[in-house]
């Protein structure tokens, strides 16, 4: 086993949304940064692959959206929603002020391994696969570096900055000894795919009935399906057997019935425990979390990603030329929790609202659901679908691009 030690002037935690962005847009400022990313690639499945109007506003700012676009994706302009026996359109993002009124659902490693190698553009970039960090390093009270676990040692990062973006399980702000509000959720998700046909409906939309609440993303050839279950209630449902499971599902949505036997096992159903939770305090002198790492997000909305990266933007444009010039402060670390605190609040509560008042309420009823008076106005009126689309895809304080480019290799 080795020991080694590098210096550099930031040094990130963690490969998700987050870091990534915020690593390739400070590298691209010309900071000295190190990303490192746990695992030895970006597959995960089930993660988080809505990329929102805001996060391509983004790449359209960093001149990138071309390309980006290139990538396999799905456009979805609009969302619809069942409740019981009705069927609405609830949102509309053709009519949002960005360059991309959609929403792109984009396997997230792609979304990962594009903003790698834009990053790879610049000689101030260095992302380090299976590298996990394990452990800050402190010298009077202030965060010098970190400690990670590599394939053949333990390596030593020494870092005006540590920025943690290790997800909501994150081991940086553990070692950090922060604290956090946790603010409870009755539920949680299980996700799977369906096999897609061209017969099917066009349609992204959710399904809500008695007791039971289903959402179906269109991925091309196959439905990203979240089926949503009560807060700890998956040993539950496994107790019952696969077969009910399947029945529920096919009630939900009949046209599965063809192909609800690809569900072979329960291997195939993933678990999404829901949590919803904000640090008090993101920072301490050399170290700032963002993202999950910061405020655990709702799936509601599939906001995550785009929080996170919306993070990344406000934090690039803060710390660029404090980083450049070694004048980093207190003051610009305080500055972009003080920034992005009112956006995550403002989500959360909504999502909060959303679980305690549809969610809760749906997952212990026993009647067949009828649509609420707001949901039916936004079948009544077309202009209402704007609102729920400009919080979704853009949200309170969207971010934008500040910083100029350095000089790429």
């Amino acid at each position: 086993m080795a020991n080694s030690t590098i210096t550099t002037q930031c040094c990130i935690a963690g490969g998700g949304p987050a870091g990534m962005m915020l690593g390739f847009l400070l590298a691209r400022s010309g900071v000295d940064v190190v990303v490192l990313e746990k695992y030895p690639d970006f597959f995960r499945d089930f993660r988080g692959d809505t990329v929102h109007p805001s996060t391509l506003e983004v790449m359209y700012e960093l001149g990138l959206i071309g390309e980006f676009l290139k990538l396999p994706h799905q456009k979805v302009e609009t969302l619809t929603g069942q409740v019981g026996a009705e069927r609405l359109k609830m949102v509309d993002f053709r009519h949002l002020p960005t360059h991309c009124k959609f929403i792109a659902l984009m396997p997230q490693w792609d979304f990962l391994n594009f903003v790698a190698q834009q990053g790879k553009r610049y000689k101030t970039f260095e992302l380090r696969m299976n590298a996990e960090a394990t452990d800050l390093v402190e010298q009077n009270g202030r965060i010098i570096g970190l400690r990670a676990k590599i394939p053949d040692g333990t390596l030593t990062i020494r870092a005006a900055l540590v920025v943690g973006c290790d997800g909501r399980h994150s081991t940086v702000r553990e070692k950090a000894g922060f604290e956090s509000d946790h603010y409870g959720a009755p539920m949680d998700v299980l996700w799977f795919r369906m096999t897609r046909k061209s017969s099917d409906t066009t349609d992204t939309f959710g399904h809500i009935e008695a007791g039971k609440l289903m959402v179906m993303l269109d991925r091309g050839n196959y439905w990203q399906c979240a089926y949503v279950i009560p807060k700890g209630g998956i040993e539950q449902v496994k107790s019952e057997g696969l077969e009910p499971f399947r029945n529920r599902i096919v009630e939900m949505s009949p046209f599965l019935a063809d192909r609800i036997g690809e569900l072979k096992s329960w291997d195939d159903v993933k678990l999404l425990s829901v949590t919803v939770d904000r640090l008090r305090k993101w920072w301490r002198p050399g170290l700032i979390c963002i993202g999950d790492a910061a405020h655990a997000m709702s799936p509601i909305g599939g906001v995550g990603i785009n929080m996170a990266v919306q993070d990344a933007v406000a934090a690039a444009n803060r710390l660029a030329s404090p980083l450049r010039s070694s004048k980093l402060r207190d003051d610009d670390l305080r500055a972009i929790q003080e920034r992005r605190t009112l956006p995550v609040r403002f989500t959360q509560w909504l999502q909060l609202t959303i679980q305690r008042r549809i969610i809760g309420r749906v997952l212990e009823s026993q009647r067949r659901p009828k649509p609420p008076l707001f949901f039916k106005l936004f079948g009544i009126f077309p202009a209402l679908r704007r609102i729920p689309a400009w919080l979704i895809g853009i949200g309170i304080r969207p971010e934008h691009v500040r910083i100029p480019e350095g000089k790429p290799l």
